[in-house]
């Protein structure tokens, strides 16, 4: 009887979105729907201060330090959280409205990153408070992520998912190219604390932006005879049945991006040591480089933009080659001769490792019933942040035990053997044509 509620009420929301989405989708707005457009530049203005704050975050732990070991520990920090709470997270993401959860982690991250750093003294602000500011800050982004992405179905139509993605993604890079630069100029002037309190500002934005968009209530609701344990502990193995067992496309992508992560989050968080090492730059030539990353990083994600009806195949393929790309700009980093060449190299970086998630997304939220998408978006992210976290702190102690080229070379020929994995992975797609009926759906229909 729940199941046939449910379907019902779906179908509903899907004529009156469709109705809605008509006349947005013949005139090819660039930001897809009104409510979209809002959450976008809510986004926008996130992502620069998390482009500031994340170099700061490093540069400081580094230059107190001068441990990279010690500084991984903030991406290891930023990583244990969704994989830890990651499922727990989605079944709830699933149960309960997701507009009050965006505003409220908003919020509660502009207090742990933003404002406590500016009540602390600095004579007193050690690495030790620090780290437990990013954990924490690290479990309220953990819930916030997974909501904002299972969000997209409700904000535009299945034939824009990837499309919506990739805006999305494209907020990050305009916060990498921007973000790192305007940092280092602030490291360099007033300090790294001084730097961490301008993001209080920017989540305060992002959460009024999400105030006057419409969002459904949660999509699904545990029976009252049924207990919280009980009710969790069913709808989490519904879940893990679901992407794990019924659908060997989403435990394929699982596959090929915890490889993409292990060597990509490595080189993100590594890369002030990089820098400062190997390239032998101060911060703003630092954030400079990491703002050619963004550079490449947006133009890919524009490109994208037009990819969302591709099929699942010509996906994959680009994935694949694009893994290949960013493994061989790994490696001519190395040896680049200069800073032009260096930044050159960042930007292919950018463009190829940013392939990746708004396909992937599309994907997942294409082939996801409504009622699953939290749980299924927060299983993908819990392997990909598991092989993050593995590969952050493998390739810390390669870089403080047997040196930085090493440590990036190392990083480039996990992404050739990700490209290989992903060729696999196309070929796999070839043979099989895995859910036709979703994939294949004409454009204009959402499938619950």
């Amino acid at each position: 009887m729940r199941d046939r509620q449910l379907i019902g009420s779906t179908e509903v929301e899907l004529d009156s979105l469709q109705t809605e989405m008509g006349p947005i989708v013949s005139g090819r707005r660039w930001l897809l729907t009104r409510d979209f457009g809002l959450v976008w530049w809510g986004q926008l203005v996130s992502q620069v201060g998390d482009g500031v704050t994340k170099l700061a975050l490093l540069w400081f732990v580094y230059s107190i330090t001068g441990s990279p070991l010690k500084t991984t520990i903030i991406g290891l920090l930023q990583t244990v959280p969704p994989i830890v709470f990651g499922p727990l997270i989605g079944v709830y993401l699933d149960r309960l409205p997701k507009k009050p959860i965006l505003i409220g982690t908003d919020i509660l991250r502009a207090l742990l990153i933003g404002l406590i750093p500016c009540w602390i003294p600095v004579e007193t602000f050690t690495v030790e408070r620090l780290y437990i500011l990013v954990f924490l800050h690290a479990i309220v982004t953990a819930i916030f992520g997974p909501a904002l992405t299972a969000s997209v179905p409700s904000l535009v139509s299945r034939p824009q998912f990837t499309a919506a993605n990739a805006l999305f993604q494209s907020t990050t890079s305009l916060g990498v190219i921007l973000g790192p630069a305007l940092s280092g100029i602030g490291i360099a002037a007033l300090g790294s604390q001084s730097v961490l309190c301008v993001n209080a500002v920017t989540y305060l934005i992002s959460a009024a932006c999400f105030l006057p968009v419409r969002l459904p209530g949660g999509a699904s609701l545990p029976s009252s005879n049924a207990s919280f344990i009980t009710s969790t502990l069913r709808d989490l193995t519904e879940g893990f049945q679901f992407a794990l067992v019924k659908q060997q496309t989403i435990l394929l992508f699982i596959v090929t991006a915890a490889l993409h992560c292990f060597g990509t989050a490595a080189f993100s968080t590594l890369f002030p040591v990089f820098g400062r090492k190997m390239l032998d730059l101060g911060p703003v030539e630092v954030g400079y480089l990491w703002s050619a990353l963004g550079i490449g990083l947006l133009l890919v994600s524009l490109g994208l933009v037009r990819m969302t009806e591709w099929d699942l195949l010509k996906r994959v393929q680009v994935i694949a080659v694009s893994s290949a790309i960013s493994g061989a700009a790994l490696c001519g980093l190395v040896w680049a001769p200069d800073r032009l060449v260096m930044a050159l190299l960042m930007g292919l970086i950018g463009a190829s490792i940013g392939v990746f998630t708004p396909i992937a997304w599309g994907v997942l939220q294409e082939i996801s019933p409504r009622h699953l998408v939290g749980r299924v978006l927060t299983i993908y992210g819990a392997g990909a942040m598991a092989a993050s976290i593995v590969g952050i702190a493998s390739f810390g102690w390669i870089t403080q035990e047997v040196g930085e080229r090493t440590s990036v070379l190392g990083i480039g020929v996990v992404l050739f053997i990700t490209a290989v994995v992903a060729a696999g992975f196309s070929g796999w797609v070839r043979t099989h044509r895995p859910m036709p009926t979703l994939l294949d759906t004409a454009p204009g229909t959402r499938l619950s």
